[in-house]
C-alpha cells in the first residue's frame, strides 16, 4: 500500500501536477485520423485536464489550441463547431499524424524524437488505429495492461473457439506454433512466473507458464514509458496501446494494431469494434449503467465475467470497478505485481528528475530515441531450459518473413 499523498502524486495529471508534468514531456495521442473530416476541420479534444481543439493553423499544419469549454460539457462531448471558441493568446501545441493517430506535445522546449517502434515503421496497409473511453484514472488503466497474470482470470474463456474465427481478437489464436489454443494455456496455467527488466524505453515483462513435458509458454509484453504498452495480439499482430488522461477521472485508450504478415483488414477490425462503441465519443456500449451486459448463464458456461467475448469490456469492468481513482492506500501487492511495482518506481524517479531539473534522466527524451526499434512482443512455447533464446528466435523468424522492414 502507499500513502494518499503518493497516490495523488502519481495519478493527478493537470497542469503543474507531478505526473502531469512528466506526461507532458512526451508525445501523447490526441485524436484519431478518422475523427478529422472536411477541408477545414475543428475537432474538440479534452486532454490532461485541458480543453483544446484540433485545427489547421494559417500555414495549413495541424495544431491543438486552447478553447473555452461550454458549461455543460462532458469529458468526451463533441459540441457543435459553431460553439467552439478559442482562447485569445491561449496555449497552442504542435501536432504530428502517425499511422492513423494525431499525436501532440504539450511540454516545454523541443519535442522528443519518436522511437522507431514497429507500429510506426510498418506501412499504412499493415496498421489500424482505434480508441475507447474508460471512466477511470489513466494509471489503473495502464496497470491492468502490465499485469501478465490477470489474463488467466479476467479473460478466462471456458470454451475454445476455432482459431479460423479469431482474426482481430486477442487471446483467440493458437499458442506459439502448437495446436493448443491460447485460451487453454491461460486457463490451465494461471499463475506465471514473472520477470521484469528495465529497458531504454521502459520495461520488458516476461510471463513464464511452465507446462507439462518440460515445456514453457513464454509471453513477452512491454511497458513503454510513460503510459503505453506493447503486447502480442496473435502470431500475426501486436498491439501498441496508449492510456491517455482526459482528466483525473477519465481516460482514452488509443491502440495501433500492427500486422507482420498480411495487410490489415481495416474494415473488418473497425466494424468489430464499432459493435462495442458509439460515435462520436467512442464510449463503450457496455458500461456501468447497464452492468456491462452481465449474463449469469454466460458466466456459468462461457466466460469468467459473463460480459461477452470482447476482452476490452473485461478490462473496462475491472478498472472502472476500482472507482474513478483507485485507492492504493488499501492495496496489498504481491509477487505477481512485480511489473506494477517497477513501473511506479520508474514514474516516481521521472517525477523527481523533472522537479530537480534533471530531465536528461528521463527515458526517450533525446535524439537517441529514434534509434529504439521493436520492441519484442510475442507468444511462444519452448523447451523450459532454452526459453529465452527460443522466444527471441521466434520473433526473429517473424521479422525475417515480414514483407516490410521489421529487422532489428
Amino acid at each position: 500500500m502507499i500513502s494518499q499523498k503518493l497516490n495523488d502524486q502519481i495519478t493527478r495529471i493537470g497542469p503543474a501536477t507531478p505526473a502531469g508534468e512528466v506526461m507532458r514531456r512526451y508525445w501523447q495521442p490526441a485524436a484519431l485520423s478518422d475523427e478529422v473530416v472536411g477541408a477545414d476541420p475543428m475537432v474538440p479534444v479534452n486532454l490532461m485536464g485541458e480543453r483544446l481543439v484540433l485545427l489547421r493553423d494559417p500555414t495549413g499544419s495541424f495544431v491543438l489550441a486552447e478553447r473555452v469549454a461550454t458549461a455543460d460539457e462532458a469529458p468526451a462531448f463533441h459540441p457543435d463547431r459553431d460553439a467552439i471558441r478559442l482562447v485569445e493568446g491561449g496555449a497552442v501545441y504542435p501536432v504530428i499524424e502517425k499511422k492513423g493517430v494525431f499525436f501532440t506535445y504539450m511540454g516545454p522546449g523541443e519535442a522528443p524524437e519518436f522511437p522507431n517502434f514497429d507500429c510506426f515503421r510498418a506501412p499504412d496497409s499493415h496498421v489500424f488505429a482505434f480508441k475507447g473511453l474508460w471512466e477511470c484514472n489513466w494509471l489503473q488503466a495502464l496497470e491492468v495492461g502490465i499485469d501478465p497474470a490477470h489474463a488467466s482470470f479476467l479473460h478466462r474463456f471456458l470454451q475454445d473457439e476455432d482459431p479460423a474465427d479469431s482474426y482481430g481478437k486477442q487471446f483467440r489464436d493458437k499458442a506459439g506454433h502448437t495446436d493448443m489454443p491460447m485460451t487453454q494455456v491461460l486457463r490451465e496455467y494461471p499463475r506465471p512466473d514473472i520477470e521484469v527488466e528495465e529497458t531504454d524505453f521502459g520495461l520488458k515483462i516476461t510471463a513464464l507458464r511452465h507446462m507439462a513435458n518440460d515445456l514453457t509458454h513464454v509471453r513477452v509484453t512491454n511497458q513503454i514509458f510513460p503510459g503505453a504498452i506493447c503486447i502480442p495480439m496473435s502470431r500475426e499482430m501486436t498491439i501498441t496501446q496508449w492510456h491517455v488522461p482526459v482528466d483525473d477521472q477519465t481516460c482514452y485508450w488509443y491502440t495501433i494494431f500492427t500486422s507482420f504478415a498480411k495487410p490489415v483488414d481495416k474494415e473488418l477490425m473497425r466494424n468489430q469494434r464499432l459493435k462495442e462503441h458509439r460515435l462520436p465519443d467512442y464510449a463503450p456500449l457496455k458500461n456501468r449503467e447497464n452492468n456491462y451486459h452481465y449474463n449469469p448463464e454466460e458466466q456459468e458456461k462461457l466466460t469468467y465475467t459473463g460480459m461477452g467475448l470482447d476482452i476490452n469490456v473485461h478490462d473496462q469492468w475491472a478498472v472502472e470497478g476500482l472507482g474513478p481513482i483507485q485507492d492504493r492506500t488499501r492495496e496489498h501487492l504481491g509477487r505477481g505485481d512485480a511489473a506494477i511495482v517497477r513501473y511506479r518506481l520508474m514514474l516516481r524517479k521521472a517525477i523527481k528528475a523533472v522537479e530537480t531539473s534533471r530531465e536528461d534522466g528521463l527515458l526517450m527524451r533525446d535524439k537517441s530515441a529514434a534509434a529504439i526499434i521493436g520492441p519484442l512482443s510475442n507468444d511462444a512455447i519452448t523447451s523450459t531450459g532454452n526459453w529465452l533464446e527460443a522466444s527471441r528466435q521466434a520473433d526473429m523468424q517473424r521479422r525475417a518473413e515480414c514483407p516490410w522492414d521489421a529487422s532489428v
